[in-house]
C-alpha cells in the first residue's frame, strides 16, 4: 500500500535523524533557537518554489521543512518536553475536532461555512480573540492578509467588491491630504492604511497580496538586470546614463519581454 510506503519513508527520516544527533558534532551541537533561522530560511525558500511554479523544487523543500520538524521534535524528546509520537497524534486529534462536518454530524454548505466553523471551534477550545494565532512575526503583507480573513469569520467583511475599491480610493484621498498638510508620522499612518485596503481588495480579487507583489519584485530584478546587461553592451554605466536613456532600454525590454 502507498500508505506503507510513506510511513516506511518516514520512520527512514526519523532514524536518520536519531543517528545524526547522536553521531553528527554539527547536529549534536544545534537547539530550537539555533535551529529557528534556518527553520525561516527553508520555509521561504518553498515559498520561492511555490511561486516560479518549480515543483521539483517544492518536492525537495517540503523534504528539508519537514527534516526540520523532526529535528525540533528530537531535541524536545530530549528536554522532555514531547515526543514525536504526541506532536503527530496532537495535530490529528485537532483536525478531526474542527472537522465535525467530516467525523460529526455537523452539516455545511460550503468551503465558507468550514473556515467559520473552524474559528467558531477554536473560541470554543479556548481562544479569547478570533484574531488570536496570528504570528506576531509574519511578513506584513501576509498578516494583513490573515488578520482580514479571520475577521471575515465571524461577519466583519464588505458585501461587495466594489465597496472596498471605495475604500481603496477614500485611503488614497486620505493619504494626499496627509501630504500635503499633515506630518511623517500621519503619512506613514495614512500610507498604512491604504495598503492594509488594498491587501482587502487583492483578496476580492482572489489575489495572495504576497505572491503577487513578490512576482513584481521578480520581475523588477529581471528587468534591471536585463537593463544593466544592455547598457554594459552599449558600452555604458547606468551611473552615467540619464533617466531618459534608462527609460528607453527598460521599456525596449518591457516590449521583448511582457510578462518577464
Amino acid at each position: 500500500m502507498e500508505t506503507n510506503k510513506v510511513a516506511a519513508a518516514f520512520l527512514r527520516l526519523v532514524t536518520i535523524m536519531d543517528e545524526l544527533r547522536e553521531q553528527c558534532p554539527w547536529d549534536r551541537k544545534q537547539t530550537v533557537e539555533t535551529l529557528r533561522p534556518l527553520t525561516i530560511e527553508e520555509t521561504y525558500e518553498l515559498a520561492d518554489a511555490i511561486t516560479e511554479g518549480d515543483w521539483k523544487g517544492i518536492k525537495e523543500e517540503i523534504g528539508d521543512v519537514m527534516l526540520h520538524m523532526v529535528f525540533y521534535a528530537k531535541i524536545g524528546a530530549e528536554q522532555g518536553k514531547f515526543t514525536l509520537e504526541e506532536a503527530l497524534q496532537g495535530i490529528s486529534d485537532k483536525l478531526v475536532s474542527r472537522h465535525p462536518h467530516i467525523y460529526g454530524d455537523v452539516k455545511v454548505k460550503d468551503e465558507e461555512e468550514v473556515k467559520q466553523n473552524w474559528e467558531k471551534l477554536k473560541l470554543k477550545e479556548g481562544k479569547t480573540s478570533v484574531l488570536g494565532g496570528v504570528p506576531v512575526s509574519l511578513p506584513a503583507v501576509v498578516k494583513a492578509t490573515r488578520l482580514q480573513e479571520k475577521a471575515k469569520q465571524v461577519g466583519f467583511e464588505w458585501d461587495e467588491r466594489e465597496q472596498v475599491w471605495d475604500k481603496v480610493k477614500e485611503e488614497m484621498d486620505e493619504l494626499q491630504e496627509a501630504v500635503a498638510i499633515k506630518g511623517q508620522a500621519e503619512i506613514e499612518e495614512e500610507f498604512g492604511d491604504l495598503l492594509f485596503s488594498l491587501v482587502n481588495y487583492a483578496r476580492f480579487l482572489q489575489i495572495d497580496a504576497e505572491n503577487a507583489l513578490e512576482r513584481t519584485n521578480k520581475k523588477f530584478i529581471s528587468r534591471f538586470t536585463r537593463m544593466e546587461q544592455q547598457a554594459t553592451r552599449d558600452g555604458k554605466s547606468l551611473a552615467d546614463m540619464s533617466l531618459a536613456e534608462m527609460d528607453a532600454i527598460w521599456n525596449s525590454i518591457k516590449k521583448q519581454n511582457p510578462g518577464t
